[in-house]
């Protein structure tokens, strides 16, 4: 009679297969004793006990306030919304505590009340500026049609000063003075003062500063570039005193 031993290798290893209960693992199953191998089911068993000590364990419906701030801290949600450490990237965008408040009510964590401070900075304060900017942009506009005496009177003038200040200006002091409704009556005074129907140039205004001499200023770097408050003040008090609103 043959035994097990004398039979062929796959045939030995189909028969142990054959023996191993079907609720075991192959895993667990020793094929050559055919017995379960305990010291693998221990192993696993062990792994499974640190991979569950490690999980956080979401509340039940049930669960008392005790579980439910054990559960909301081991996720990353602060005590308090006071306990935020929000990082501000603008002045406009530093932590509020109202905000805050709302977040922590809704369970965000520090990492997710920071991306949402970061968001903000990112996309909405562009827009925001963009807002402004249209807004300032539109009254100055509105400023010049008054200034000019309507729209139509507003829209040959704006040509002629577009044409004359590209001709006879440096781009970026052009740039400069176009960019707000005080450079364009700048540019508009200065386009004036050189058409011949005009006869002689003007006399020095009561500070003593020539039409030549405020013209050299436009030029300035302090007027066109750095945008100097000071500076850009003496320029438009020059042509008010030689010329008047």
């Amino acid at each position: 009679m043959l035994s097990e031993s004398t039979l062929p290798p796959a045939a030995a290893d189909n028969a142990g297969e054959g023996a191993r209960p079907e609720n075991v693992p192959a895993k667990f199953w020793d094929a050559a004793t055919g017995q379960v191998r305990v010291d693998a089911l221990l192993r696993a068993y062990r792994d499974l006990e640190r991979r569950a000590s490690s999980m956080v364990r979401v509340p039940g419906p049930q669960a008392g306030g005790d579980e439910i701030a054990a559960f909301r801290r081991a996720v990353g949600i602060p005590d308090s919304h006071e306990h935020y450490a929000i990082t501000a990237t603008h002045p406009s965008l530093s932590s509020d505590p109202g905000l805050n408040q709302r977040l922590h009510q809704a369970g965000f964590t520090q990492d997710q009340a920071q991306l949402l401070y970061d968001l903000a900075h990112e996309r909405l304060l562009p827009l925001m500026q963009h807002l402004a900017e249209s807004h300032d942009q539109a009254s100055q506009i509105e400023h010049l049609r008054r200034h000019f005496g309507g729209d139509t009177q507003w829209q040959e003038n704006a040509r002629q000063i577009k044409a004359w200040g590209k001709a006879n200006l440096p781009k970026a002091a052009y740039d400069a003075l176009a960019s707000t409704a005080d450079g364009v009556k700048t540019l508009h005074r200065l386009m004036l003062s050189e058409e011949p129907s005009l006869g002689a140039a003007a006399p020095p205004g009561e500070d003593g500063r020539t039409e030549d001499q405020l013209k050299k200023m436009i030029n300035d770097p302090r007027y066109w570039k750095t945008r100097d408050p000071a500076f850009i003040g003496k320029v438009s008090e020059g042509f008010r005193r030689l010329y008047g609103e």
